[in-house]
């Protein structure tokens, strides 16, 4: 007998796992994939070290969920600077004075201002955005919207901005400096040996079973723990009985290029509805590499199947209601603990994942 199986060795899995692990509770970790680490997997190829399932970087202001990720990886100094394409024009991101320079020849904090207040202003009557357009239209106005976020946004979801909620928008940062660091927070990285060695430490000396199937044999696996960490789809878990969630999926094509430096940059998001991938990443340039050669990896937006992957939940009002359904139905199964992005149905940025992830082993062991 397992205290616990963790079905899934994602981020959250392999953190609630080593916690749990180093408190003397004995856990089996489970995957069906044929490596361990979830989505933050990253492979070595040609001396450059690839994040198989898009950008992962590590970024936080929780000083606790720092310290505890420094215990089993070394962080190198990257800091995420992405650019956007657009009709021929590459503009800095996050939106910034560099940004508005480009898209407006203006110079100063003030004319920006002005420039967005103007543009604003012609949707002040918008007092209750009722979707996506409308809320972005009324935060940043035409140039910025057009630009930068219709054709990208409706490309990544595969719905008209006008059928998406105002919600996936809350606020649009706008940063009057001429700083092109994405992330605000003051701890960032990569990790210096790469994602999959993190996960390897996380995991020292817990019993993985990779290439396994919970659900391929779920009545054993319900035999041999106490208790179950399900880091899963939680409708799947429950056979669809409320019907499925939705979600986006992805597709990555990975190349190998014989030049040793492809596009100057990590990421580049690619706005124009024309384009059929949203970005592409050069993974040689999150760790400064000087190989002679380098891979780039197409990132296209998919329909979600049940034959692909799930990654981003569709957060309508639809979807959140039939999640909180399955939410009030998992309160009936107290040994079976519904965790990660998936188990939650929620995008999580990892940071998140991992203070998530303490917080409920903490719990756990409280219990």
């Amino acid at each position: 007998m397992y205290n616990y199986l963790i079905v899934g060795s994602g981020l959250f899995g392999s953190v609630f796992a080593q916690i749990m692990n180093e408190n003397g509770k004995s856990c089996l970790v489970i995957d069906k994939r044929l490596h361990a680490g979830g989505n933050i997997y990253s492979k070595e190829d040609h001396g450059i070290k690839v994040h198989l399932y898009g950008a992962h970087i590590f970024h936080t202001d929780n000083e606790e969920v720092w310290d505890y990720m420094n215990r089993f990886t070394r962080f190198n100094h990257y800091r995420n600077s992405p650019l956007a394409y657009y009709k021929g024009t590459l503009y800095n991101l996050p939106f910034n004075m560099n940004t508005f320079n480009k898209l407006w020849n203006v110079n100063t904090p003030q004319e920006a201002k002005c420039k967005i207040r103007e543009q604003c202003d012609r949707y002040k009557h918008i007092t209750h955005p009722s979707n996506l357009e409308e809320q972005a239209l009324k935060l940043c106005g035409d140039d910025i919207y057009y630009t930068f976020i219709k054709e990208y946004t409706e490309k990544q979801w595969g719905r008209p901005a006008k059928e998406l909620p105002a919600s996936i928008i809350k606020r649009i940062p706008l940063r009057f400096t001429y700083d092109n660091n994405y992330f605000d927070d003051p701890y960032q990285g990569i990790p210096e040996n790469g994602y999959d060695a993190l996960i390897k430490n996380l995991l020292n000396n817990i019993h993985v079973e990779t290439d396994t199937d919970y659900f391929g044999n779920r009545n054993y696996f319900h035999c041999i723990a106490e208790k179950i960490l399900f880091t899963g789809c939680i409708d799947e878990y429950f056979e669809y009985q409320l019907g499925k969630l939705e979600y986006r999926s992805l597709k990555f094509d990975h190349i190998h290029l014989n030049t040793d430096n492809y596009q100057g940059n990590a990421v580049i998001n690619y706005n124009e509805a024309e384009v059929p991938y949203t970005r592409i990443i050069e993974h040689k340039h999150f760790e400064f590499g000087k190989q002679p050669s380098t891979i780039i990896t197409k990132e296209y937006p998919l329909e979600y199947s049940l034959s692909g992957e799930p990654y981003y939940p569709i957060h309508d009002e639809k979807n959140s209601k039939r999640y909180l359904e399955y939410k009030k139905l998992a309160a009936n199964y107290p040994n079976t603990i519904f965790g990660g992005r998936l188990g939650q149905y929620a995008y999580f940025d990892m940071d998140d994942t991992v203070a998530a992830a303490i917080s409920l082993a903490k719990k756990e062991l409280s219990s």
